[in-house]
């Protein structure tokens, strides 16, 4: 095996250093998430799971497909990968582009919600989640978010006015715009916008589904 890099069992060693090994992780992690959505989008077809059951669990892998992809740098595309490895999983590809579950996309259609808006507040609820639960609580980490966030929210004119979601998301990109950039929220502070944006976000989610 011309080039292979070989332990001293004789067995082939895919990393030679930490970096090389998280990377190794990262595109399993990846691929995966891929084969797992590919299953989730058949047993939805069979009848195999509730269309909320299927809505919960599609919203969390394409949530995590969106974080895991962003780990493979700014040249990754999903074609290219799903052809190294031989990814036969078209319905997962399909569920990626879209970004939204199927339960979502029907309704969007329906409802008169663009679709690409739908999936650009879903995707910027999961970033700013996982930006705190990284714990990137410093202004200048969280202002990006929430600014994302916001405005994404003010594009889908099918939310109600009274949707509390949007008006919490500025009340606190108020705060975080008058901090320092280096300053960081307290720990009571990140708890409670971490409650707020996950009540937000079911909310949102609840709204989309029975609209």
């Amino acid at each position: 095996m011309q080039g292979a890099d070989f332990d001293a069992k004789g067995e082939v060693r895919l990393a030679t250093n930490n970096k090389e090994r998280e990377l190794m992780d990262d595109m399993a992690n990846l691929f995966s998430i891929i084969k797992t959505l590919e299953h989730l989008e058949a047993a939805y077809v069979r009848d195999s799971c509730t269309p909320a059951q299927y809505t919960t669990h599609c919203e969390k892998l394409l949530g995590q497909y969106g974080t895991a992809s962003k780990l493979l740098g700014p040249d990754f595309t999903l074609r290219q990968f799903m052809l190294d490895y031989r990814l036969d999983c078209p319905a997962a590809a399909h569920r990626i582009e879209v970004g939204v579950p199927i339960t979502i996309e029907h309704k969007s259609d329906k409802g008169g919600a663009s679709i690409s808006h739908v999936a650009e507040a879903t995707q910027a609820y999961i970033t700013a989640m996982d930006g705190l639960q990284l714990e990137r609580t410093a202004a200048d980490q969280l202002q990006p978010l929430l600014c994302d966030l916001v405005a994404a929210l003010e594009k889908l004119t099918i939310l109600p006015r009274e949707f509390d979601g949007l008006r919490k998301t500025q009340t606190w990109l108020e705060v975080v715009n008058k901090m320092k950039a280096s300053e960081e929220l307290s720990e009571e502070q990140a708890r409670q916008l971490t409650f707020d944006l996950e009540n937000s976000y079911n909310n949102f989610l609840r709204y989309l589904q029975s609209s």
